[in-house]
């Protein structure tokens, strides 16, 4: 069976930028959409897992997850529905006027992160349909604006910088470490990211475009 290494097509010796550098190419190589197969893609996907929890073994942000026993309360909000009410992202109001809206379940409202889900998987366990492609932190189809509380990043290779700052993070690799968190899920259509998305995951319906 191929190493990790084999699939991404790198040295044993290779840093984690070069790592990140061959998942970005060899995930987008093993597409079906771009003319790979549905194991090929999965294959590279576990590979770059693989490898990448050999860097973040024992990181600071695992440290700062541990600080937590119990869930945190996330509120969310759908992208979408800031464009058919004319609100944006940097309204201070912006949640307040969500839970005044009466709107439906999967435009708004909250749920529970347990320390050891991410948010996507989070989001999932409780019915939801986020969107998502790679699942490792190489694209941005599972992008989310931040806008009360903090996310882990530890996979930050693909966001430009403009976009951390403005508080977009990855819900796939992302923990809550603060204990109250809201986020507008579905941004990847954001200027400042949309050239990040890769096609959605062809095994799985939820990995909406």
């Amino acid at each position: 069976m191929p190493s990790p290494y084999q699939i991404l097509e790198i040295d044993r010796a290779a840093s984690e930028d070069a790592i990140h550098r061959a998942y970005r190419r060899r995930v987008k190589e093993a597409h079906p959409d771009q003319g790979g197969s549905a194991a090929e893609f999965q294959a590279v996907q576990t590979a770059y897992e693989a490898l990448l929890s050999e860097f973040h073994e024992g990181s600071d942000d695992g440290a700062r997850l541990d600080r937590s026993a119990g869930p945190v309360s996330v509120e969310y909000l759908d992208y979408d529905v800031l464009d058919d009410q004319g609100w944006t992202l940097d309204d201070g109001s912006l949640f307040g006027k969500a839970a005044d809206a009466g709107l439906d379940a999967t435009d708004y409202g909250t749920f529970s992160v347990t320390p050891e889900r991410t948010l996507l998987e989070s989001a999932e366990a409780t019915g939801h349909e986020w969107p998502y492609s790679c699942r490792g932190g190489a694209c941005a189809n599972c992008a989310v604006a931040v806008c009360r509380g903090e996310l882990s990043q530890p996979v930050n290779h693909i966001l430009p910088a403009d976009a951390i700052d403005r508080g977009i993070r990855l819900s796939c690799v992302g923990k809550p470490i603060t204990d109250d968190l809201a986020v507008v899920y579905n941004v990847k259509h954001l200027p400042s990211i949309a050239d990040l998305r890769l096609p959605p995951r062809p095994a799985d319906s939820r990995g909406i475009d």
